[in-house]
């Protein structure tokens, strides 16, 4: 009943197009109902008539037909346009639900999550979950109208023929039940199998480019098959549980006809039936039969709307682990000193990642931390926008925890310039635009200008309008990279964190990127992480992280003369060249 109390929530909105919707439907199923009864009362009171009283009430009676269907004709109208209208602008809000909470949902979601699946989620299912938003309250009400209706008006042709109706129907209801109990699980599984289809295509185009670099285009299409192959597997057992399904209800159908002439015969003659009686019955029979028709082709559609509100529950109801705490308050006058006290961190509580880390950076000094990779130290900086929140210890910026700070101004404070720079579908505009909402062009341009960027851009054809790609695969690894230099330029934050920022880029790459990092820097509080040591020399402080902690810490001068881990990296990679 929860799940069922959730999906009602989604009409609240809409309650007017539902009450019209479900009022159409009584209006449609009330027509329907009165045909035979019409037809009944013509057969006995009108058509025993004379010729001309017969001609005359023609007249009267055909008008009323008419007038009766041109009502049905709006409502069947309001019922599949408005109806599906109201399922769309539901499902709608559903995504905008599901993308929002996507958005709140903590790194440590997204590292235990395929996008593929996600992507389904936000999809596949929720087309399913619309269709069962409009179709089902219709669905149930219009049918379980006709059915009580046309068995109350068969109840006064003849009763007991109509209880021996009702005995077949309560069979068939409980062969349904039951048979929708086993159908729920497979539904599911239909759902899964598809996200993980959803799953392998997303992954393999996302990769195409270490896929044919590789020439493994077969392993995909290996990998691919196999998935593809599940679903079509989940598929057949669908199919099979619902040929068996529609099978023996056709079969308890055909019971039904069997049932009435079997009986009405016997009723005919005894003398308590009238023929004419009986072909009203058959005309209601139908009427009654069509709406369990309905509800048996509904089944379908309701457990794929039902496992797929399932499965956006699951999402939904998913906390992020990273929230602001209750009393929260924003970053404001950022000075931008940060101090790591006792600082611990596991993954899942799997291993730990660091052990009682002591680190202060003064404000407006740059920090370098350097050493093996796995060491922690992409952790250590990951641990200050809290993109995840520390076992143990604190962080704090300027004296206050960053765990009483409210995300958005402690992740405003921070610009953060990584190695795998990720630009969206767009422009190179609305790329450096991403870091500062409403950013007029004057201040893009400055941006681009501090990053060394702009003269490149004003080269090509449509300059700052130039459509840079998925990803920005029109783009070199430099231009790339000084993009996203302009981006943190333009939001201009107190905080900023280099993440190995040169590592995979040419010397001559290297050397305008530097340039545009250490104007970057200037009276920031800088954290670089770095593989290439030439670019750290003139930090104010280097830090070698290892996994079992910091090792040294000191200035290039002192660490070198210390001849410790230092010495020894920077050794390996300059030996001979100075």
């Amino acid at each position: 009943m929860n799940i069922y109390q959730k999906f009602i929530k989604y009409y609240q909105p809409y309650k007017f197009i539902f009450y019209m919707d479900m009022f159409c439907a009584v209006l449609v199923s009330i027509i329907d109902l009165a045909f035979p009864q019409i037809l009944s009362y013509l057969a006995n009171n009108l058509f025993t008539q004379a010729k001309g009283i017969i001609l005359h009430a023609l007249v009267f009676v055909g008008l009323a037909l008419l007038a009766m269907y041109v009502i049905k004709y709006f409502c069947q109208y309001f019922i599949t346009s408005w109806g599906h209208i109201m399922g769309a602008r539901m499902e709608t809000d559903m995504r905008n639900d599901l993308f929002n909470h996507y958005q709140k949902l903590s790194f440590s979601y997204y590292d235990k999550n395929n996008t593929g699946e996600m992507m389904s989620k936000l999809v596949a299912d929720l087309f399913d979950i619309s269709e069962l938003a409009h179709h089902g309250p219709e669905n149930l009400f219009i049918s379980v109208l006709k059915i009580v209706g046309s068995f109350i008006l068969l109840m006064m042709i003849n009763v007991p023929m109509t209880l021996i109706l009702l005995l077949v129907t309560l069979i068939m209801v409980l062969f349904t039940v039951y048979k929708n109990i086993k159908m729920a699980p497979i539904f599911t599984d239909n759902r899964v199998k598809i996200a993980t289809v959803n799953s392998s295509v997303q992954d393999s185009l996302s990769g195409i480019r270490v896929v044919k670099s590789f020439a493994n285009e077969d392993v995909e299409s290996e990998k691919f098959s196999i998935s593809n192959h599940a679903f079509l597997l989940s598929k057949i057992e669908t199919y099979k549980t619902m040929g068996n399904f529609f099978a023996w209800n056709s079969f308890f159908e055909g019971l039904l006809y069997v049932v009435v002439i079997i009986s009405g015969g016997v009723f005919i003659a005894e003398g308590s039936l009238k023929i004419t009686e009986l072909a009203i019955y058959v005309l209601y029979i139908n009427i009654f039969i069509n709406p369990i028709d309905v509800l048996i082709n509904f089944t379908e559609q309701f457990q794929k709307g039902y496992a797929g509100f399932k499965r956006f529950l699951e999402v939904i109801e998913t906390l992020p682990d990273i929230v602001d705490k209750a009393g929260a308050k924003p970053l404001t006058n950022v000075v931008g000193e940060i101090e790591y006290t006792g600082v611990s961190f596991r993954y899942n509580d799997d291993y730990s990642v660091l052990d009682h880390v002591n680190l202060t950076i003064k404000a407006g000094k740059t920090i370098a931390l350097v050493g093996p990779s796995g060491g922690g130290k992409t952790t250590l900086c990951s641990l200050l926008p809290r993109f995840y929140d520390v076992t143990a210890g604190a962080i704090t910026i300027d004296g206050q925890d960053i765990r009483d700070i409210t995300l958005e101004s402690l992740r405003n404070t921070i610009g953060i310039v990584q190695q795998d720079v990720y630009l969206f579908d767009g422009s190179i505009k609305k790329n450096i635009a991403y870091g500062k909402e409403n950013a007029t062009d004057a201040e893009i341009i400055e941006a681009a200008q501090n990053a060394n960027i702009h003269e490149f851009i004003m080269s090509l054809d449509q300059g700052y309008d130039t459509y840079v790609g998925e990803r920005g695969v029109r783009l070199s690894g430099g231009q790339k990279q000084r993009l996203s230099i302009a981006r943190v330029f333009l939001k201009n934050p107190a905080i900023l964190i280099l993440d190995e920022a040169t590592s995979a880029l040419d010397n001559e790459s290297e050397q305008y990127i530097q340039k545009s990092l250490e104007k970057l820097s200037k009276n920031r509080t800088t954290i670089v992480i770095a593989h290439r040591l030439s670019t750290i020399k003139n930090s104010d402080e280097i830090v070698v992280v290892t996994d079992v902690g910091i090792q040294e810490r000191g200035n290039h001068k002192q660490l070198i003369e210390n001849n410790g881990i230092y010495a020894h990296y920077y050794n390996m990679q300059f030996e001979g060249l100075e």
